[in-house]
């Protein structure tokens, strides 16, 4: 497995507005897109642009996640933090099921199949015990600009 760049950190927040004012507002983001409900992984999203380090392409998004209703994935998160908070950092590989077989070769726990996520992509999340405490979530590259 060759590590791939950092896509994002993810980012629960009980309330995605709150969240894009402190970004704005304390962090001096300047482009935030607009937030998106993904219903079948029971999210909002909304994308926080950080500049880049090296004066080209993009830098590390941030992304806020806000539960979609009690059934959330991110309402038990947010239940043990109720101020929000780190939740995932998320890495890129070229191919998403080469990906899935290396670490399952390893013996670390996949959390489901490959399905889409956020930026459009394939993705699965590695199981935080298996990867130093760090809930990790795997993407496919995007195969164009994101």
């Amino acid at each position: 497995m060759k590590l791939g760049p950092l896509n994002h950190v993810g980012v629960a927040t009980p309330s995605i507005p709150d969240s894009i004012a402190f970004w704005r507002d304390i962090m001096g983001a300047t482009k935030i897109h607009e937030p998106f409900d993904m219903p079948a992984q029971g999210v909002k999203v909304c994308f926080v642009d950080t500049p880049p380090s090296t004066g080209s392409g993009q830098g590390t998004q941030i992304e806020l996640i806000e539960p979609l209703g009690e059934d959330s994935p991110i309402h038990g998160f947010l239940k043990a933090n109720p101020l929000g908070g780190q939740h995932h950092l998320c890495f890129e590989v070229p191919d998403i099921h080469e990906a899935k077989a290396e670490f399952e070769a390893m013996g670390k726990r996949v959390l489901g199949e490959p399905r889409i996520g956020a930026h459009g992509t394939l993705i699965f999340f590695v199981h935080p015990k298996d990867m130093g405490g760090v809930l990790t979530e795997i993407m496919e590259t995007p195969k164009e600009a994101h």
